[in-house]
């Protein structure tokens, strides 16, 4: 159980390795009880705490929260793209902490994790929730290659400067005033300090997917599960969920207007009071 108080909720104060059967891996964690464990998405700079410090205070005063940096981001162990393998690096992870069940909640990148992970370990779960994630399939209506989104994800990883990063963040949401000069910093010093990192994602692109699912098996989640997605996602199109709560059998979708694809970052309170209510009432 984390010592770590709300009144204390930093970077530094909240900051910890833990080395688990197969990698060393960074945590942000927080608060007491049942544990949530929280997953970023894939841009350059991405990491638990960046995606997100906004609701990281508020559901720390209710559970343990524990945000992870995946291996191969932020201050966690370096991964070739031929190692990468999100589901055992979480299982490891929750092995490592003693945690018999966690609630996973994962952004983009980390909902496809999240989603993987319930289905390959159902007896490790309580809940699951996504915002902005893919189904791993095309869509009817969204873009047949790159989304704009992604195109702008990739060329952060190959030219990390200051300005590729204010297009990163611009893009990764509806309305620019979360562009901060300080999130744009943050992202592009975290990639400057891991250049391993950025190369390793740059070797495996069109290789080798970073996180796949398999819809067969989606049918198996049995937990309730939400689903969250921003209507003006320019990233992962809003569609991508439609299809998952169609192939979940116990979820919902909670869809956004003038929301990009950091939701909880744009509606951070909106995000934290449905997550809240969400694991109070399932």
């Amino acid at each position: 159980m984390s010592a770590t108080t709300t009144t204390e909720l930093t970077y530094e104060s909240t900051s910890r390795m833990v080395q688990t059967r197969r990698w060393n891996i960074h945590i942000n964690e927080a608060g007491s009880g049942e544990p949530l464990i929280l997953l970023h998405g894939s841009g350059p700079g991405a990491t638990g705490w960046s995606n997100f410090s906004a609701n990281i205070p508020q559901l720390a005063q209710h559970y343990r929260v524990i945000a992870v940096d995946m291996p191969g981001w932020g201050e966690s162990e370096a991964v070739t793209w031929q190692e990468r393998d999100h589901s055992t690096a979480l299982l490891d992870l929750m092995d490592a902490l003693e945690l018999d069940k966690a609630t996973i909640i994962g952004n983009s990148m980390g909902g496809g994790t999240t989603l993987r992970f319930g289905y390959e370990h159902p007896e490790r779960v309580h809940r699951l929730i996504t915002m902005g994630s893919s189904s791993g399939a095309p869509t009817l209506m969204g873009a047949a290659g790159l989304t704009e989104g992604l195109k702008v994800l990739q060329k952060g990883y190959r030219k990390p400067s200051f300005d590729t990063m204010r297009e990163l963040v611009d893009v990764m949401t509806f309305d620019s005033k979360f562009a901060t000069d300080e999130l744009i910093q943050g992202r592009a010093d975290m990639v400057t300090a891991h250049p391993e990192h950025a190369q390793n994602f740059i070797d495996g692109t069109g290789k080798k997917p970073v996180v796949e699912l398999d819809h067969a098996r989606l049918r198996e989640i049995a937990v309730p599960t939400l689903l969250f997605h921003g209507r003006d996602d320019r990233v992962v199109h809003f569609e991508h969920s439609l299809r998952l709560t169609s192939l979940v059998p116990n979820s919902r979708l909670y869809l956004i207007n003038g929301c990009g694809h950091w939701l909880q970052i744009e509606h951070a309170q909106e995000f934290t009071d449905q997550v809240l209510h969400f694991l109070r009432n399932s």
